[in-house]
């Protein structure tokens, strides 16, 4: 009930702070059943000083990835990238040079995404990340509802090993729940994976 009344009193500020008012829809109820899983991959690990090179977004609707509605972005750097993290996404400037605006990408996100609880693996870094591209364009932070797939594994391993070590690697959680691992490192395959795991988890805890 205590973090249900702090949610909704972030969200009181954070509509008074919007100052574009096309992005008002972000703040009406979510439509019932519908969530949208969310990645990006960056120039780094530091949403202070790192930047946006795509995005990927998948829809979940009524407990199914809906594949075909699914957002991939892939967003001009505005800064260098670095070689360690060129290795990881395998996006270099050449790859990017008929890339959107970080504006633009923003906008066709929110749109995207609505009023719709989030889903994501590390989400704080992404929401970061993100939150740091809106705020300067619309005057706010994501209002959205945030769920974190790792911390739903967690607490569904703790049901058979109370006591025990649990890897929250990525990689694990989707062999633990006999996942398909697609191409990784693609924030848009990133996205359908941690949709994936969010529709295990869910079918689970119903079946227990």
């Amino acid at each position: 009930m205590i973090e249900h009344l702090a949610h909704q009193c972030r969200r009181f500020f954070k509509r008074r702070a919007l100052k574009d008012e096309r992005f008002a829809f972000l703040f009406d109820p979510p439509p019932p059943g519908e969530f949208v899983s969310l990645d990006c991959e960056t120039t780094g690990l530091d949403p202070k000083s790192d930047a946006i090179l795509s995005i990927g977004a998948v829809r979940i609707c009524e407990n199914r990835v809906e594949t075909s509605q699914a957002l991939h972005l892939f967003v001009q750097p505005g800064k260098e990238i670095s070689a360690e993290s060129i290795k990881i996404h395998h996006l270099r400037h050449c790859d990017l040079a008929g890339a959107m605006s970080l504006s633009e990408a923003i906008e066709r996100l929110l749109y995207f995404i609505g009023p719709r609880p989030l889903v994501g693996y590390h989400l704080s870094f992404d929401r970061a990340m993100i939150n740091n591209a809106i705020q300067p364009h619309i005057g706010t932070t994501l209002p959205n509802e945030m769920i974190e797939v790792a911390e739903r594994f967690y607490r569904y391993k703790m049901r058979t090993a109370p006591q025990g070590y649990i890897d929250l690697r990525f990689d694990t959680i989707l062999k633990d729940l006999e996942l398909p691992v697609l191409g990784k490192h693609s924030a848009l395959n990133d996205a359908v994976m941690t949709a994936l795991i969010f529709v295990k988890l869910n079918s689970t805890r119903r079946a227990s």
